[in-house]
């Protein structure tokens, strides 16, 4: 069988090989998943301002984040589970994105822990995600880790101080068998299968800006918020110290009906007003996406669900592909606007789609 093309036939494999259950979780969104539809098709409502007569010759999609340089500005974004979508999991992912030469952000219910992914993929630039869990210790003890395992930065969520109500996995009844590992929050979990639902227990509703300084405080890393969709929120995130925020919606997964990802860029780079870096999350299924998102103001995307269809449909391999489809898609379209580099995107190469039909 011939290879995808792009991330729609990769996730349209992927869901031929996965079980209903985790092909559910991952799939899904909250509520009637308007916002997880309105994350992709908001990218349908702009177009591209093309240059012309640019010498084109030579073009890379070489660009830093947080001072790190990557070899694209697509990184991979935190999904739990994964070893529930291939058996290395987070390994193979780790290795792809180091091939790559990307960035490859590990969520707390990782399946492997962040010295298992670093020593399955050196060199690998590895942030943490991070849940803040009831129990102050294990969150604590999942940031020592991540220091000594030679994370470079927290990737800190802030838009689950409850689970959204997700749908597809109460409709199949989704659950996490008990023999996946979770290193990170296995001692509060138990030796028992468990759900999505279940771990509303171990996350804090408490959190608050103050956690924030002391989690920058306790591991002297970058903090990103991810989470953030209003000018109100970056204004607070500069003022408390994040190192960066990353716009997003959770994959439309938390609050149905939040605005797409995309529609509240602009207004956080506008709040951001250059003092901290913005990463986008939300929708990016095409390096097209990627390079509208950069020209609206947001210095690198993440992607989570691409690849783990490239997870799902041949492990390693897969997730590389997948990655490396994403990459060559930014540097054609960087080409086609006249961009020798992400850098040179910027609001004058994008512009509000006019509907077709409009009168006149």
């Amino acid at each position: 069988m011939s290879l995808p093309l792009n991330c729609t036939e990769y996730e349209q494999l992927a869901e031929t090989l996965v079980e209903p259950g985790p092909w559910a979780y991952l799939a899904g969104g909250a509520g009637d998943e308007r916002t997880l539809r309105a994350n992709h098709d908001a990218f349908h409502r702009w177009t591209f301002r093309p240059r012309v007569l640019v010498d084109v010759d030579v073009v890379t999609t070489e660009t830093t984040v947080l001072g790190t340089t990557v070899s694209s500005p697509v990184l991979v974004a935190p999904v739990a589970f994964q070893g529930l979508y291939h058996p290395d999991g987070e390994l193979a992912t780790a290795r792809a994105a180091a091939a790559e030469g990307t960035v490859m952000c590990v969520s707390t219910m990782t399946s492997h822990s962040h010295h298992e992914i670093a020593e399955a993929a050196p060199g690998l630039a590895q942030w943490a995600q991070l849940y803040v869990l009831t129990d102050e210790g294990l969150t604590r003890a999942h940031l020592e880790e991540a220091v000594d395992a030679g994370c470079t930065a927290i990737v800190l969520t802030v838009d689950t101080p409850v689970l959204g109500r997700r749908e597809r996995d109460l409709r199949v009844g989704f659950d996490i068998p008990s023999y996946v590992p979770l290193p990170y929050v296995a001692a509060a979990l138990g030796n028992v299968s468990h759900n999505p639902a279940t771990h509303q227990r171990l996350f804090s509703a408490s959190l608050t800006w103050r956690d924030l300084e002391w989690i920058a405080d306790a591991t002297k890393l970058p903090v990103l918020l991810k989470g953030i969709l209003t000018r109100e929120d970056t204004v607070l995130a500069v003022e408390h110290g994040a190192a960066g925020v990353l716009v997003s919606n959770h994959g439309g997964r938390q609050l149905d009906g939040v605005p797409p990802s995309l529609d509240a860029l602009e207004e956080v780079v506008e709040a951001a007003a250059g003092r901290v870096e913005v990463l986008f999350d939300g929708g990016v299924r095409r390096g097209a996406d990627a390079v509208k998102a950069i020209a609206l103001g947001a210095q690198a995307v993440l992607v989570g669900r691409p690849a783990i269809w490239g997870l799902a449909a041949d492990g390693e391999a897969g997730v590389r592909h997948v990655l490396s489809l994403l990459r060559e898609e930014v540097a054609l379209a960087l080409s086609l606007l006249g961009c020798t580099r992400p850098a040179d995107l910027g609001r004058s190469h994008v512009q509000p789609a006019v509907p077709y039909d409009r009168p006149g």
